[in-house]
């Protein structure tokens, strides 16, 4: 263990564990983002497109999880203070979040194994577990913004934050369906596309001008230096992504496939900065205007042994993910079950 320290430097662990969290939190929202979203938008009316639809988060969707997991076991093992604050003002909300998960597992298995004149029913009960999960994490987003804050500002925030995060998903979901599939069902994700993202637009312009309200310290750092006026590179740069997803949206849905890929990377990108902006606004808060990083780091020497960990498992985790990527790319096929 002494030789373990000696090689670290215990000045480098909590920017390096914030780090590592921060991109669980950005991969997790990026991946299990769009299969949400797909079971968001999962099409009411027709069965077989609802099938391709699972087929296209089929082999994705379990492994996009993890990233949640390992944020959740980063800011227990890295910041116990607080992810036991977290835990204490958020249970009723991850207590439902879970609730939404469990309900999408069973709906995805069930759905392939009951009667088929049961299979609408399970579709429903998938998608309500998708949107469940989503306005769950939106709600939970907007009280961490506010710092657990129980006023009727905060709980209108967290309402308003809750749709904006369903409204992103059903976004990039949208715009994942558009690149993996193709005809009439591109054109309905591309449609649906383009108004998840307009309510996105508005979601997030809403979010940037009431945020500095509810928060004087977001207020000081973004309009009260030079670098916050550097950063709202953010809002211009989301608007002009946004016109663009809509403009190739809007082809594709009349001209059809070509271009296919670009709405998906476009809110990629889109998700990053605004990620970026969240990131610059409270910097060096864990939990805003409450607790700050070094407040709530865990003792230097346990945090020495765990890195060594953390600097295998995720590279790991990144290349599998990676590796699934490459073998399930292209279009999705026909749902089938063996």
């Amino acid at each position: 263990m002494n030789m373990i320290n000696v090689m670290i430097d215990p000045a480098w662990l909590p920017p390096v564990f914030i780090g590592l969290m921060g991109l669980s939190v950005l991969v997790y929202a990026i991946l299990d983002g769009y299969d949400l979203g797909v079971g968001i938008l999962l099409h009411p009316q027709q069965e077989s497109h609802r099938d391709l639809m699972i087929a296209s988060i089929g082999p994705f969707w379990d492994a996009n999880e993890t990233w949640l997991v390992l944020a959740i076991g980063l800011m227990l093992i890295a910041f116990p203070d607080a992810y036991n604050l977290v835990l204490r003002e958020l249970y009723l909300a991850a207590t439902f979040m879970l609730l939404g998960l469990i309900l999408r597992g069973v709906a995805f298995d069930f759905r392939a194994k009951v009667a088929l004149e049961r299979k609408g029913l399970w579709d429903n009960i998938f998608r309500l577990g998708s949107l469940l999960v989503a306005l769950c994490q939106g709600y939970m987003l907007g009280q961490y913004v506010s710092g657990f804050d129980d006023s009727w500002q905060s709980l209108a925030f967290s309402l308003l934050s809750a749709f904006g995060v369903a409204s992103a998903y059903a976004y990039i979901g949208a715009c994942w369906l558009v690149m993996k599939t193709e005809n009439d069902l591109q054109v309905y994700a591309a449609n649906l596309g383009r108004k998840a993202g307009w309510m996105m637009a508005v979601g997030v312009l809403a979010v940037c001008a009431v945020n500095p309200v509810v928060n004087d310290s977001v207020y000081q750092r973004w309009f009260s230096s030079i670098y916050g006026l550097l950063m709202l590179f953010i809002p211009a740069v989301s608007a002009c992504l946004f016109v663009l997803v809509d403009q190739v949206l809007k082809r594709i849905a009349l001209h059809g496939d070509h271009g296919s890929a670009i709405p998906f990377f476009a809110v990629i990108f889109i998700f990053l900065i605004c990620f970026m902006g969240i990131a610059y606004s409270f910097y060096p808060y864990i939990i805003p205007s409450v607790l700050t990083i070094d407040e709530a780091i865990a003792a230097p020497e346990a945090l020495s042994f765990i890195f060594w960990g953390a600097i295998i498992v995720v590279p790991i985790i990144l290349i599998y993910t990676a590796y699934s990527y490459r073998v399930f790319w292209g279009k999705a096929t026909d749902l089938k079950y063996y």
